[in-house]
């Protein structure tokens, strides 16, 4: 199972260890998203090179391609993609309402056509946790619903009440089963939207079930930065004090560092991997645009301040040529840049929770950070 401490407050933040099967997470800690069993364009090795400590697999798509029942047969998922490190799943639910039609919700679970060839696939807390056991993660993650905002608080209220039964469900389904991977960890989700009272009722409901973590979901959705910031930091302090804290889906390095000022311990996010696959690069004077063509006879580094390999060893000048040339190798560079952005400023805000200077050190580099690649 996992083992969590918190070894340093600094204010709300936190710096602690998460003790896994697979080995120790160092928190506050940033998730890549791998989710068909790869990081997409880095090897395993070049994920583990960036900082990452741990990534993340997805219950749906691993379902539908190449199926749970073939990564089981293969090993389980770590040996399948041959990443040694923790994997955390998601449980499928954001998927149901992001990607495929939804057919039919209601107690039992939900009926969904499938994004790649239109067939039905039904989810349920027992089949989300069955396809999560075949995979083997290290730490699974409770069906929920992720209400679509905005919405009435009546349909708030009624969703956080069928999050709970389901969460229940789950719990339920990993007692009958600890499938053939080991037992694995198992991490409730509570909802709310913007609702803070309702927010603290589904916190409530969820801990009452008793989880390994807890994670805050429904932010991130398409309310504004504010909404997200302040239900985040209402709701944060509440959460137990002796178990992760996670916040799906969250975001660019702002968000990152609001979160741990709120006291969040993890965060996993597409933004870098899929904006480095646009030509977007988080830099240390904020994000740029790779294409433009300010870069074209730009000797300079992607970022100065950088130690990842890419800064090292390539210009922007090279970095935009890869990119206007659609060559693979843009497309990688700027993903292990973008990542090891990344890992480095959560593990920087670990280093000055430990020192007792995290507000300054948020400070310091969102002033920094918005002052625009060479100061422009």
């Amino acid at each position: 199972m996992i083992q969590f401490e918190v070894e340093t407050n600094c204010g709300n933040s936190r710096a602690g260890t998460l003790q896994t099967p697979q080995g120790k997470i160092h928190t506050p800690i940033f998730m890549p998203v791998g989710t068909l069993g790869t990081v997409k364009s880095m090897t395993p090795e070049e994920v583990a090179e960036t900082g990452a400590e741990i990534i993340l697999g997805n219950t749906y798509h691993l379902h539908l391609r190449p199926g749970d029942e073939l990564v089981k047969k293969m090993g389980g998922l770590h040996k399948f993609m041959n990443w040694h490190g923790p994997i955390l799943t998601d449980s499928g639910g954001f998927q149901v309402f992001s990607l495929a039609k939804l057919l039919k919700l209601d107690e039992e679970g939900v009926e969904i056509r499938s994004h790649l060839d239109g067939t039905k696939i039904k989810l349920t807390p027992e089949i989300s946790i069955a396809i999560q056991q075949n995979l083997g993660s290290t730490i699974m993650m409770c069906l929920d619903e992720c209400l679509e905002l905005p919405a009435t608080r009546m349909e708030v209220e009624r969703s956080i009440a069928l999050t709970a039964r389901w969460a229940k469900r789950c719990k339920e389904a990993r007692k009958k089963s600890s499938g053939d991977f080991g037992e694995q960890a198992l991490f409730g989700i509570f909802q709310g939207g913007g609702e803070l009272d309702l927010r603290e009722q589904s916190l409530e409901q969820i801990v009452e079930i008793d989880f390994d973590g807890y994670a805050i979901g429904g932010l991130s959705v398409g309310e504004s930065k504010e909404e997200m910031y302040r239900v985040a930091h209402h709701i944060a302090a509440k959460m137990p004090a002796d178990k992760p804290r996670y916040l799906m889906g969250v975001g660019d390095p702002e968000d990152l560092l609001e979160g741990i000022e709120a006291g969040i311990d993890m965060f996993d996010c597409v933004m870098p991997t899929r904006n480095a696959r646009n030509g977007s690069l988080f830099t240390s004077h904020g994000k740029i645009s790779i294409k433009q063509s300010r870069f074209q006879e730009d000797p300079e580094p992607l970022d100065s301040d950088c130690a990842c390999s890419t800064c090292q060893h390539y210009s922007r000048a090279y970095l935009r040529h890869l990119y206007k040339s659609n060559e693979i190798l843009g497309v990688r560079l700027n993903t292990y840049h973008n990542l090891f952005f990344y890992l480095s400023l959560v593990k920087g805000a670990r280093a000055a929770i430990k020192e007792q200077r995290f507000p300054e050190f948020k400070k310091d580099f969102l002033e920094k950070y918005h002052s625009g690649i060479d100061g422009a």
